[in-house]
């Protein structure tokens, strides 16, 4: 079981990595930052650039880990993703945004789900 919050977040930083690799996803950038925000993963998938949230939980007592992915939040992703598409000159490039679930009890396995296209630029 994982101890505090930042080392839950990282450890299902990790677990989304493998994850995506495994199903054919190329990692092209983890904890992309500027100074108003970050992206947990930048991947390549087929065609698509892929902006990825990982929301990471114990369990769901207090909502499913998408359910954290509010307006504001979605805004300062599409920001940062702009960022990287201008640093990048991606403009051309067809892009979405995912939030992938990872779900870290004592005594279950890892849940991990996937929400593709979960919201649009802001």
């Amino acid at each position: 079981m994982v101890d505090n919050r930042q080392n839950l977040g990282e450890t299902g930083e990790a677990i989304a990595s493998t994850f995506l690799k495994e199903n054919g996803y190329t990692i092209l950038a983890q904890n992309y930052r500027r100074k108003f925000g970050e992206i947990d993963i930048i991947a390549r998938e087929g065609d698509y650039l892929v902006f990825i949230e990982v929301k990471t939980r114990t369990g769901v007592s207090h909502g499913h880990p998408f359910d954290a992915i509010t307006f504001k939040k979605q805004k300062q992703i599409s920001k940062v993703a702009q960022c990287y598409l201008a640093e990048k000159n991606l403009f051309d490039t067809a892009a979405r945004f995912d939030v992938i679930s990872v779900i870290i009890s004592k005594n279950s396995p890892v849940n991990i789900e996937v929400l593709t296209n979960a919201f649009d630029l802001c």
